[in-house]
């Protein structure tokens, strides 16, 4: 298996805070490995450094030479001002260059240029690189080629930024939350898309069920180390806890025998042999080893809501639009009380407007929302909040509250706060500017709860989330004694919070479905199924229609008893009127009476023609 990456003894800290140190790893030829690490343990920075877009301590980090290396960001940048076809054909290749020159050939008309540019396009393989690129990105819904960059919506960006990588065909290729900002549709399909392809694959990602359905390799950065497990997400599961376990059991194991060497030590003499030293070593050995703390801390979801009454909210009639754009079309819907709602659809269709009407962010057309006087909103938006870059961590929390009371005996002041979202004293003093994407989504999430909310919408609250701050969220919804809208592209959270599904079709349409998002992929499986069956038995009806109207043509054994005779009668009737014709045409018949009979034959003889040709033709059809 050759290799393609090799990682040693790599070092990273931001001043005095180690992000990972002396880590060691290697990829090979056809890995597809899942990286997973807490928020703020340098995943992203991980991820740069072997890119080549950030430094490093020390260490190395080794490439197999002519390796064909692509890198999706999180967030991608492009130049605003470029089209989507010069974005895709932005590399400094010979193919991605050729095919600009044929481009610019096309443009300019020049009869020279375009045939130079085709010899060339002919030599590089150009043409199957411009199919592959066009398809690529038609399969992504990207079909207006020529459109400008500042006019994508942020998930259209983020799939032009997956057709390049995917476009310049990479041996190894680095995703960094490939799944954020694209909706379901077209997770499956790079889901799908990358279990086929022999590309090489390292990539964080917090979908779940994209990471156990793609990789075959885990990478665990933990307590600032490198854990690899051979086999998808939930064979990691079940192997990281036996790990910890045997840890857990390790550590009880040394700090008994170090109570032992303890009480020696404490009984030995100043003057001590050699094999006393030897000894010594080896308490002072277990001392640094007894050190070993594991960091298990987790965000703390024990915060309450306020009360609810039993009336939530009604929508009455709503419609709204922009444009020719149907968001909703005549909505009418009764809001229960503790009911937890998940939506779903393609980007676009208007979810996230859905959730601003509700709470009179937008207004709506027509119609209206009744909403419930107890109901207190706690909205966490997928654009998230502007927090000033230069203010630290406490100062943002302060400027909300000093101190939040949850009830007479649950009372948190800023800082007592924070902790439960794992901001410790020292990090609350950090600036909002150093933190990671993952941190500032958790400093979000505590601004939202701090306020005691009774109906929480979550839109997209998946993004840059670490896998174990979803889970407890995860968690906390499940026991929310409240009601909960949640906007998410992320299957497995779906499935384990909500308990029916908004199914935005577009133009308005909206379909109820009573179940979570994979009960709602089996039913549509199921659907689609039926939906062949129905099909197949309509062409197999129409076949055999066919086939009958088919057999209905075919000659009985009397027409074709009359075709042969008629071919006959034809050809007879034929001849005759040859000979009358010439008869009459000879002048040798001077009788008029003759003249009159003979002509009156020719006429008749026509007659005759006509009609038996007419039906000869009938019966040549079923021949």
């Amino acid at each position: 298996m050759k290799s393609y990456l090799q990682i040693e003894n790599l070092t990273k800290s931001f001043g005095d805070r180690l992000l990972f140190g002396d880590v060691t790893f290697g990829v090979f030829e056809g890995d597809k490995i899942g990286l997973i690490a807490k928020n703020g343990s340098g995943k992203t920075t991980l991820l740069r450094i072997i890119a080549g877009e950030e430094d490093y301590d020390s260490g190395a980090v080794v490439f197999r030479n002519d390796l064909k290396v692509a890198f999706l960001h999180q967030m991608p940048e492009f130049d605003l001002n470029l089209m989507v076809i010069d974005v895709c054909l932005s590399g400094n290749d010979a193919i991605t260059e050729t095919i600009k020159e044929y481009e610019d050939s096309l443009a300019t008309g020049d009869a020279v240029l375009m045939a130079n540019a085709i010899s060339r396009m002919d030599a590089v393989g150009g043409w199957d690189y411009e199919d592959r690129m066009k398809q690529v990105l038609t399969q992504l819904n990207i079909t207006d080629f020529n459109q400008p960059v500042r006019e994508l919506s942020g998930g259209q960006r983020k799939r032009l930024a997956l057709a390049k990588a995917i476009i310049s065909n990479p041996d190894f290729l680095i995703l960094d939350e490939p799944t954020n900002h694209l909706d379901v549709e077209m997770i499956e399909w790079l889901e799908d898309y990358l279990k086929r392809s022999r590309m090489t694959l390292l990539m964080v990602t917090h979908d779940r069920y994209f990471l156990d359905r793609v990789c075959t390799k885990i990478i665990e950065l933990d307590d600032k180390q490198i854990y690899s497990y051979d086999g998808n997400y939930d064979y990691y599961l079940s192997k990281r806890e036996e790990r910890i376990n045997a840890q857990n059991a390790e550590l009880a194991k040394v700090k008994n025998l170090l109570r032992t060497e303890l009480e020696w030590m404490r009984c030995q003499p100043q003057a001590r042999g050699t094999k006393a030293k030897y000894r010594i070593d080896a308490f002072y050995d277990l001392s640094e080893r007894a050190k070993f703390k594991r960091d298990d801390s987790s965000v703390s979801l024990t915060v309450n809501s306020s009360y609810i009454g039993n009336k939530i909210f009604e929508a009455r009639n709503v419609s709204k639009k922009f444009g020719d754009r149907v968001i909703l079309d005549n909505f009418s819907y009764v809001f229960a009380r503790y009911e937890k709602l998940g939506i779903i659809g393609d980007n676009g269709v208007g979810k996230s407007t859905f959730i601003k009407l509700l709470q009179g962010i937008e207004q709506v057309d027509s119609g209206s929302f009744d909403i419930g006087e107890t109901v207190k909103f706690g909205y966490y938006s997928q654009e998230g909040i502007q927090f000033d870059e230069n203010e630290k961590v406490i100062d943002a929390v302060r400027k909300i509250a000093e101190v939040v009371c949850f009830d007479e005996r649950t009372r948190y002041t800023a800082s007592q706060f924070l902790q439960l979202f794992l901001f410790s004293p020292s990090a609350q003093q950090d600036y909002i500017g150093k933190l990671s994407g993952g941190e500032k989504r958790r400093l979000y999430l505590a601004t939202v709860l701090m306020h005691k909310p009774n109906f929480l919408i979550l839109d997209e609250p998946t993004n840059d989330l670490d896998i174990v701050t979803l889970e407890i969220l995860e968690d906390y919804l499940q026991k929310f004694k409240g009601c909960v809208i949640i906007v998410s592209h992320d299957r497995f959270f779906m499935d384990r919070t909500v308990d029916h599904l908004f199914v935005f079709e577009g133009n308005g349409r909206i379909k109820d479905f009573p179940g979570n998002y994979s009960e709602y992929r089996e039913w549509k499986s199921l659907q689609k199924e039926e939906d062949v069956a129905v099909k197949e038995k309509k062409s197999i009806q129409r076949k055999s229609q066919d086939d009958n109207r088919q057999k209905s043509k075919r000659l009985t054994f009397n027409e074709r008893k009359e075709f042969e005779s008629l071919s006959v009668e034809i050809e007879s009737l034929e001849s005759e009127k040859k000979t009358l014709e010439a008869e009459l045409s000879s002048g040798q018949i001077s009788d008029y009476e003759q003249v009159t009979e003979k002509s009156k034959r020719i006429s008749e003889i026509i007659g005759l023609l006509d009609e038996k040709e007419m039906r000869w033709l009938e019966l040549s059809e079923k021949e």
